[in-house]
């Protein structure tokens, strides 16, 4: 009974770390995002909120510094998970892939601006996970390899064939 309950206890604690994994990928990604956004508004490099963007040039920061983000809050969502780390920046993805098929839907039923940059936006959101949870794996690895732990910088011998 006692196993049950600490087993019990364990998966929920996981789901919880789980969870918060991949919330605090979405929420750096939103808040950085917003708050670069914010800080071009108010240097007058984009327009005032409310009033929408012409030029290509503008839209293509916007996607640059979002693709960053994304990359940083796979990497997030990689580092915090419990275990299987690219389990939850998949999980990530596929929900940031949903939401921005979502924001393409919307966008060509507002024309709030040109198709390309959602089309973009979509487009980048399994690479960049792929990135970030791969930057993660890399980091730890090259952790464990300064730590005692595998080393990282071990290569195979392949100037030796299987036979000899």
């Amino acid at each position: 009974m006692t196993t049950q309950a600490a087993t019990a206890d364990g998966t929920s604690r996981n789901l919880w770390k789980s969870t918060r994994a991949v919330l605090v990928g979405f929420i750096v990604v939103f808040v950085l995002s917003l708050g670069t956004d914010q800080v071009f508004h108010s240097l007058g490099i984009y327009p005032p909120w409310g009033e929408t963007m012409q030029d290509n040039g503008l839209f293509a920061l916007a996607l640059g510094y979002r693709l960053v983000y994304q990359v940083l809050g796979s990497y997030l969502t990689a580092r915090l998970a419990p275990r299987n780390p690219m389990r939850h920046v998949w999980v990530g993805a596929f929900i940031g892939l949903v939401l921005s098929v979502l924001g393409l839907i919307a966008n060509i039923v507002g024309s709030l601006g040109p198709n390309w940059y959602p089309i973009a936006l979509a487009a980048s959101v399994l690479p960049c996970a792929w990135l970030g949870g791969m930057l993660h794996a890399h980091h730890l690895a090259a952790n464990l390899g300064t730590r005692g732990g595998v080393d990282a910088t071990i290569t195979p011998d392949v100037s030796k064939t299987p036979l000899e």
